[in-house]
């Protein structure tokens, strides 16, 4: 029963971060977001008993989580006109 609650819990927690990502106006929160996204579902993945694919889910949320933020420094964040 315990793991029923956790998993929807998380669940709960990667639809409010998702939604959060997708209508979030700076574009750092939106990747903090989305790496929290990525957090949550690693919990997921682990508490569902399945280590492999957290751990894969680990490694592409860093990389493309570090990815994101190089290409957010390396671009202007000016405003548009």
């Amino acid at each position: 029963m315990s793991e029923i609650l956790l998993l929807t819990f998380l669940l709960v927690l990667m639809v409010v971060t998702g939604i959060t990502a997708l209508f979030a106006r700076d574009l750092l929160a939106s990747i903090i977001m989305f790496s929290a996204f990525s957090f949550f579902a690693v919990l997921s993945y682990l508490s569902l008993r399945a280590p492999d694919v957290a751990f894969t889910e680990a490694v592409v949320g860093v990389v493309s989580t570090t990815f994101f933020i190089v290409a957010l420094k390396r671009t202007d964040r000016g405003s548009s006109r």
